[in-house]
């Protein structure tokens, strides 16, 4: 825990201290004359080490409140309680701070992230992708980052399909950042978990969130793009889950669509494979299903009462999952008036929903 204070956001710096040293006892005892263990040691590192013993009282503090919040520090030494996926990352937290009951090391592990500012579309993938799971594979865990837009609409999902769901926080475990998702985090707590490598009472910085956006890629098998700008933090994500050898997918869109840009381009350049349904991402992987889904009957038709101008107009909008009505005339070739009633009938039947400017949005495909 002091080094980490000692080094801060230099976790590969302090993991290969601990390797040529053997163990953060060894270097304390030697902090003095360091260069005996690890002689490669720059000289300003060295110094740093000085401060080793000043932090001690601070970690004694951070020990006794971890102990009265029934909080599990988990040493990157410790493989039987680190989580072993993150342990491969060579820039992987020297010390994780976790309060929760979901187990880190379970067997799929899916991350989701995404911008801040997502739309209707990818509130309701982050929904489709977690009712998908309940079926196939309902031990799945989904982990994302707590913030506003697709992390916390990934977050609400899995609750509401009764999946376990781990948040990475930016901050230490005192605080809930937003404050304003504090009744979704307490509701992980019990349901997933929450995870940081930030000591309680840590400042709140801009480069946290940065930083923990290692952790989000490193804990998963795969990590999914949802929604995304040209530019965000998702996109970091979805670099550093690529560079780690994790699978990576997006979701793609229109290309007027702004959230859909940065998935167009993971896609575009080879970072991310496109995918359409959480099924791509299970077969891609490999991974068995173990839920309802393997052993129901193949259901042909998800809607087999609907009219033959009713399945036209989903058909047309299976391709793009939002039109307006002018499109839709073009697309379906419907009088008006047929086309105004059905999608009137398609609403009321909750398979679309009108959006602003009239805009039909499909939220079943």
């Amino acid at each position: 825990m002091a080094l980490t204070r000692v080094f801060p956001y230099n976790s590969t710096l302090q993991r290969q201290m601990l390797e040529r040293a053997g163990s953060a006892a060894a270097i304390y005892k030697q902090r003095h004359d360091i260069t005996a263990l690890i002689p490669e040691l720059a000289p300003r590192a060295e110094q740093m080490l000085d401060r080793l013993e000043g932090e001690m009282s601070r970690c004694e503090e951070e020990l006794l409140y971890a102990q009265n919040h029934h909080i599990r520090i988990l040493p990157i030494q410790d493989s039987a309680v680190y989580p072993a996926r993150l342990r491969q990352c060579d820039d992987a937290p020297t010390i994780l701070y976790y309060l929760g009951t979901a187990d880190l090391n379970a067997a799929h592990i899916i991350s989701i992230v995404g911008t801040r500012r997502c739309t209707e579309y990818g509130r309701n993938q982050c929904q489709r992708i977690a009712e998908e799971l309940r079926e196939m594979l309902p031990d799945a865990i989904i982990v994302s980052g707590l913030a506003y837009g697709i992390d916390i609409a990934a977050h609400r999902a899995a609750l509401s399909n009764g999946l376990n769901t781990v948040g990475v926080l930016a901050s230490g475990l005192d605080e809930i950042y937003p404050r304003m998702h504090r009744p979704v985090a307490v509701e992980m707590v019990r349901n997933g978990g929450l995870l940081t490598e930030l000591m309680s009472y840590s400042h709140i910085d801009k480069i946290n969130f940065v930083q923990r956006n290692r952790i989000v890629a490193g804990l998963a098998d795969a990590t999914i793009v949802v929604e995304s700008a040209e530019k965000g933090g998702s996109l970091i994500t979805a670099n550093i889950a690529n560079g780690y050898n994790r699978s990576v997918y997006a979701y793609p869109g229109r290309s007027t669509d702004a959230m859909s840009r940065g998935c167009n381009n993971l896609i575009r350049h080879h970072i991310a494979t496109l995918t359409t349904s959480i099924s791509d991402v299970i077969t891609d992987l490999n991974w068995q299903i173990t839920g309802t889904a393997a052993s129901a009957p193949a259901q042909k038709e998800l809607f087999p009462e609907l009219s033959d101008s009713e399945r036209l107009v989903m058909a047309t909008m299976t391709t793009h999952q939002d039109a307006d009505f002018s499109e839709l005339i073009m697309a379906t070739a419907l009088p008006s008036a047929r086309l105004t009633s059905t999608l009137m009938t398609l609403e009321m039947k909750g398979i679309i929903k009108k959006m602003a400017g009239n805009h039909y949005h499909l939220l079943y495909s």
